[in-house]
């Protein structure tokens, strides 16, 4: 798995970069950034939104200080794009990536 990394902010909360695959199943790579009290609830925020399998093993690719300054003006504080960067892409929350659960009632596989 690509590298990811940690920056630890001055007020102690702090700012996780993970590349990982993309959920799509396309083949291609996301960088996840979150921002959190601490390395295991940002990790955590992570699993509770179906990426169970995410791990972060040492500090290899931490966040760039736009990538720090990007999560920090998001409401959610999690965002994501494909990796390698293209130069025209935004960051995108992170319910743009994931796929969505049937809502109550709703018929199964329509």
């Amino acid at each position: 798995m690509p590298g990811g990394g940690f920056t630890k902010l001055p007020g102690g909360n702090v700012v996780v970069a993970l590349s990982l695959p993309s959920p799509v199943g396309d083949g291609s790579t996301v960088r996840v950034l979150v921002h959190a009290v601490n390395r295991a609830r940002a990790l955590t925020r992570l699993r509770n939104l179906g990426l169970r399998a995410v791990y972060l093993r040492g500090n290899t690719h931490p966040p760039t200080p736009d990538e720090i300054t990007a999560v920090l003006h998001h409401p959610d504080g999690l965002l994501w794009r494909t990796t390698p960067e293209a130069a025209t892409e935004l960051w995108h929350p992170i319910r743009a990536l994931l796929p969505r659960p049937p809502a109550w009632g709703a018929p199964r596989g329509a």
